[in-house]
Order: C-alpha cells, then structure tokens, then sequence
C-alpha cells in the first residue's frame, strides 16, 4: 500500500495539486496522477474531508492519500494544479494557482465558453479565453498554454461526436440538431442527494435538466458556434441507473445525402489515439475506465431530408473529466498526449 510523504520532491517529476480530491473527479485525478510516469502528487485537498485519508487504485495496488483543507496547501509547491471544485467556486483558486505561478486545468464551467449560463467576473489573472480543453479538436490552443478550461463530460460527447460534420459542411443550415444523451449517477457528484439514493436510482430511467436547461449546452452552443455551424441544439438529459458512462445519440439534419456514416469520422480522427470509430453500435461497457470516445453512425431509412444518427459513448469521468483534463496537462507540459492514460 503506497502512502504519500508530501515532502519529497522528485526533480524529473511535476508536482502536481488536486482541488477537490474528494468528489469523483478528483478521485480519479489523484488515481490517474498515482500511475502517471510524470507527475507527482504535492497535495490533495477536500475541505468537509480534511484528516481523512483518500484511497485510489493505480498501478495495481493500493494508495492512500491525506487529505487538507484547501487553505493549507501551500499552492507554490505545485507546477500543475487541477480544480475540481464546484461552479462557481473554482475561478477564484484558479486565480490563486496562476498567482502562485502554477498551470492549471479547471475542470468548473467557470472558464468553459459560454460558462455554464452563468455571466460573472474573473480574478484577477484569470484569462477569459483560455483554451477549450477538447485536444481532438483545439489542440494547438492547449500545448503550452497556462491554464486551460476542462470540457463538460456531456459537451465532450456531443461535439467530439459533431465536429466531423461541422468541418465537412454537412450539417444543414438552420438545423435543429436532437440530443438525447444518458449518464450514470456519478455525472451529478458526489455530493448526498435524495434523488440519488440507490432506492430512488436503481430499475428507473428518467429525464432531466428538460427543455434547454443543462450547464453544458452553453458550451456546446458557443463551440458550434465557433465551428462555423448556424444551428439549434434541442438537448435532453436522462439519469441511468449505472456507476459511470455517457451515451449520447444525436439525429443531425444534413445539408446534402452522404453513402458512408462513418467517412468523415475516419477522415478527421483517423490518427487521434483516444477516438475509435466502429461499425458497430457504441455501448458503455465499452468505454469504461478508459480515456476515449467511441463513435458509431447510421443513415436511417424512411427520410424525407437527409439525416445521420450519430452515437456516441464515453466514460463520464474520465475521458468526460479527470483523464481528459490529464491529456490537457499532458499536452501543456510537452508531453506525450498518452502518457499515464489508457485508451
């Protein structure tokens, strides 16, 4: 069992922070930072856990990890910090790090386009337009850069799942593009709620966040939007009653018929280690505990206008948020997009 002495410093290493060890994202973090070739855990914070001790899997044991307010860690000790705190809460330590003289990838929608729906003021030194963490998509944007915004895990679905057909031109102008997308209990945190009592869960399937009311479409509008696409996205959430996972499926209205669903998947993502195209329907078993997306497609018959069903599966909190946020990291220090994640 590995125990963690946060005193010693490994000068090949990045010492690395974690804000908000203690939800499911950060769990993960601390998990994917135990087994990373490169980095090396400096601290790991979780305020109503503070004095316990987190424990993670990686590298096939055990590691237990002590967990301090965020307000005794001393931020000048990390290279990297990753904020996995709630909306609204991250932007000020995301502040604090970049004073400090830290990297950051924030995991909030604070920094994300069009932030979650909510308008407010950044700290000072906290950029307003830090680079969409989608690697797939804006990687030259993440290499190299200071801090970088952490897509939602639902966005990450869905415009993994589009860009193809933005940058190909098949969407149709004016098209309203169906959303219908299913996660597992741990997209709403850790955090106790009523609703997600295995009682309430388990042998259920329900809507939520109906009508164009969830965080992520902000972000997914002001992406399409920057991808040249004039579009309406009619976004439905629905609560599965699994650990983890996203499948989304998305009927996308196009602007001219297309003979192979999957050509300009292969043509944009053909040599992208954490994207797979298949022939066969994406399923959540198939995604999770890795870093990756998992896209099918089919043209479904009986249309009176061209249309595409696109489907596509991720693991929520990993290519969704934690190992996502490390290929971030990965491509900020210059280093292999790949290393410490498994696809």
């Amino acid at each position: 069992m590995q125990n963690y002495a946060f005193g010693v410093h490994n000068l090949h290493s990045i010492r690395v922070g974690v804000l908000g060890a203690s939800g499911y994202s950060g769990r993960e973090l601390c998990a994917l930072i135990a087994g990373h070739p490169h980095f090396e855990l400096a601290f790991a914070t979780a305020n109503a856990q503070r004095g316990t001790t987190l424990r993670v899997r990686a590298t096939g044991r055990v590691h237990e990890i002590p967990l301090i307010g965020a307000d005794d860690a001393d931020l000048r000790s990390a290279d990297l910090v990753f904020a996995a705190l709630p909306h609204g809460a991250s932007a000020e330590w995301v502040g604090r790090a970049v004073a400090a003289g830290c990297r950051v990838v924030d995991l909030s929608s604070d920094l994300r386009p069009g932030h979650g729906g909510s308008e407010h003021a950044l700290p000072d030194g906290v950029p307003s337009d830090a680079p969409y963490g989608i690697p797939e998509l804006f990687r030259e944007q993440v290499v190299g850069a200071r801090v970088v915004a952490n897509p939602g895990c639902y966005a990450t679905s869905v415009l993994v799942a589009l860009a193809p057909l933005a940058r190909a031109g098949l969407i149709a102008p004016g098209a309203t593009i169906n959303i219908a997308a299913a996660s597992g209990v741990s997209g709403a945190g850790a955090s106790p709620k009523l609703e997600l009592l295995f009682a309430e869960v388990t042998e259920d399937f329900r809507a939520y966040g109906v009508a164009n009311s969830h965080r992520h479409l902000f972000e997914m509008r002001a992406t399409m939007e920057a991808l040249g696409v004039d579009c309406d996205l009619l976004f439905t959430p629905h609560l599965l009653p699994v650990d983890r996972g996203i499948l989304s499926t998305i009927s996308v209205p196009l602007s001219r018929p297309i003979d192979d669903a999957l050509a300009p998947f292969r043509a944009m993502y053909a040599n992208e280690p954490f994207v797979e195209i298949t022939r066969d329907l994406p399923s959540l078993a198939d995604v999770q505990h890795r870093n990756v997306v998992r896209i099918g497609a089919r043209v479904p018959t009986g249309m009176r206008t061209p249309t595409l069903l696109v489907f596509s599966a991720i693991d929520n909190l990993v290519k969704g948020a934690a190992g996502q946020a490390v290929q971030n990291a990965n491509l900020m220090f210059g280093l292999d997009e790949t290393a410490g994640l498994h696809a």
